[in-house]
């Protein structure tokens, strides 16, 4: 896809990616990513077909790059139970997308939707996290992003236990909703969070 797009003389490729989106607390985050000309990361992937270790490791390579620019987009509980999770997914991503410090030529976003009102052309592809390297990268760096700011929330909350779940459903989790009842960053309009609350 980025060959394709470089001949049409777009060079600057933004990949976009979320993380958080299935989580039924804290926030979800975007990530935007323009690669430098012929950079290689070998091995690299969808964060999710990644091991821990691995993803810290390119995260690591990616933002400590600076030829590598990239931006991050942060949108809370309140917003998502607002908005409703795609609209607060396609906030995220636009807002990525506008704080890069180089504006891209091209943005290719990961799934079927792509944040509205964009000033440049752009395209989304189902399952880019696992075809385009932009968007690879994009998935890493909104992964890890995440992932440490679950782990930070996670100090404030501590008996959700978010520092191991990051906030997904999982049936640890939603025991701990059963007795606890929801945090100030849960998602009060997710079904698994609705009926917890008294």
């Amino acid at each position: 896809m980025e060959e394709y797009v470089q001949q049409q003389e777009y060079y600057r490729i933004a990949g976009v990616d979320e993380a958080g989106r299935g989580s039924l607390a804290g926030p979800v985050v975007a990530a935007a990513c323009i690669l430098p000309d012929r950079f290689a990361l070998p091995g690299i992937n969808d964060s999710k077909q990644l091991t821990h270790k691995q993803r810290e490791c390119f995260y690591q390579k990616l933002t400590n790059n600076c030829k590598v620019i990239w931006a991050v987009g942060i949108v809370g509980a309140d917003v998502i139970d607002k908005k409703n999770i795609l609209q607060a997914t396609l906030q995220a991503m636009h807002e990525a997308i506008a704080q890069l410090s180089s504006c891209p030529d091209y943005v290719l976003v990961d799934g079927k939707f792509i944040p509205p009102g964009l000033p440049m052309p752009s395209k989304a592809i189902i399952k880019g996290d696992s075809l385009s390297p932009p968007i690879m990268a994009a998935s890493i760096i909104a992964k890890c992003t995440r992932d440490g700011l679950m782990i930070t929330y996670s100090r404030n909350w501590p008996q959700y236990k978010l520092d191991q779940n990051k906030g997904y459903p999982t049936e640890e989790h939603r025991c701990i909703l059963q007795s606890e009842g929801p945090s100030p960053i849960h998602r009060l309009t997710f079904s698994s969070v609705r009926e917890t609350l008294r």
